[in-house]
């Protein structure tokens, strides 16, 4: 959404409420004035729809003991935690981005890990890379689009994908919400899986049940 400058006369306390606000909430007076005068006249900005999609997921998550959310109100990410059932139970965080203005992507999803296994790291790598090469393939076979992700030391990134027609904060909330969950699920059954057979297994399997029951993101 574009913005202009604008020109206003304010009172030095109104003014000195809303500088409070916004350290509050941890945004600046220009985007506080903004959602404000938004509210007040029933428009959900884009930086507003972006916030209840966060809520939703938070809310969407709190009942799940796999992965743990992590927002703070304005920020411009939420992110969940989880443990992975190997030896020391290492952690690996997923944080979801978005960003409204951008026409082709909703943003992205980044896995985030640090292990100093080697074997680990070897297995969750693989699995990476077998995910992203079954999307790819289901997706321009059903939507003609595919995400193209990118492995890097300690980070997985898989960009977010606009769905055709319009969704709610709330189901956008659950469609990214169903996609992390399968994610993660099927990067544990991976990794505790005995062969690189067990790591193809359950990444197809995830991407299948993805095509066939959720929002395509």
């Amino acid at each position: 959404m574009a913005k202009t400058l604008y020109s206003l006369m304010l009172d030095e306390e109104v003014v000195r409420e809303v500088d409070a606000l916004a350290h509050r909430l941890g945004t600046n007076r220009s985007n506080m004035v903004n959602t404000l005068l938004a509210q007040s006249v029933n428009y959900v900005t884009p930086e507003q729809r972006v916030q209840n999609v966060f809520a939703a997921i938070e809310t969407l998550m709190r009942p799940s003991p796999d992965l743990v959310p992590l927002f703070t109100r304005g920020a411009r990410s939420v992110s969940l935690r989880s443990a992975l059932d190997y030896k020391y139970r290492p952690t690996v965080t997923y944080e979801v981005t978005l960003t409204p203005g951008d026409p082709d992507t909703l943003g992205a999803l980044d896995v985030c890990f640090r292990t100093r296994s080697g074997e680990l790291l070897t297995r969750m790598e693989t699995f990476f890379r077998l995910w992203a090469r079954f999307e790819a393939t289901a997706m321009l076979q059903t939507v003609g689009a595919a995400p193209t992700p990118t492995l890097a030391p300690g980070k997985f990134t898989r960009p977010l994908l606009r769905p055709h027609g319009s969704l709610t904060a709330e189901e956008l909330a659950e469609a990214i919400t169903r996609y992390v969950r399968r994610f993660d699920r099927a990067m544990k059954d991976s990794v505790a899986g005995a062969s690189p057979e067990d790591t193809a297994a359950a990444a197809r399997a995830a991407v299948q049940e993805g095509l066939q029951r959720d929002t395509l993101i």
